[in-house]
């Protein structure tokens, strides 16, 4: 392939896969098909084979996309303040209402973590990398960093965070979802070392 050509090829895979990665957490990894993703890039569906070998080798690399998108957003947030409030700013940015109303550009495990046990092995492997990516993110942030007992605390949290926005997203009032997040995010500053 011409040089030309392969940027131009892989340009058009990285469209594919921003805007799957995007759809499948907004609609689920069964609740839009590789048409809709084809569609959503601007491309059409017969394109599709010339950039994956099967819809599961898409969905792994949608997962895997989604979890890095997530991961650069962790990072920035943290970045952008002192490193004694990282955490704090992590967890209001999570915690927020403006993620529970915006899952296509949120936390991926929040809004397909209950989806996982029925994905493939690629899947759920890509998956697992990037839950193990948040965790680190949230332990390093942690005053107790390195510290005994400062990896299962961050376990808890991304466990309570992701609980919190599971659940704020899963209730039809306003004023509930709201007191979920609000709730986790007192529990979780309190419990900070």
């Amino acid at each position: 392939m011409k040089p030309s050509t392969t940027r131009s090829k892989e340009a058009t895979h990285e469209r594919i896969v921003e805007a799957g990665a995007r759809a499948i957490r907004r609609c689920g990894y069964h609740g839009i098909g590789i048409a809709d993703i084809m569609k959503q890039a601007g491309l059409t569906h017969g394109g599709f084979y010339a950039h994956f070998t099967s819809r599961e080798a898409m969905l792994a690399e949608l997962a895997d996309r989604a979890g890095a998108d997530a991961i650069a957003t962790f990072l920035r947030l943290t970045a952008a303040v002192p490193a004694e409030h990282s955490l704090l700013a992590l967890l209001r940015a999570y915690l927020s209402k403006a993620h529970v109303k915006n899952p296509e550009v949120g936390c991926p495990i929040a809004g397909l973590g209950t989806e996982m046990p029925r994905q493939t092995a690629a899947v759920r492997r890509a998956a697992t990398h990037r839950i193990k990516e948040m965790i680190d993110v949230v332990s390093r942030q942690s005053a107790d960093w390195g510290q005994p007992g400062a990896h299962e605390r961050a376990l808890a949290t991304v466990a309570t965070m992701v609980g919190a926005v599971v659940l704020a997203r899963a209730v039809d009032e306003d004023p509930l979802s709201e007191s979920v997040l609000q709730a986790a995010l007192e529990h979780l500053t309190a419990e900070a070392p």
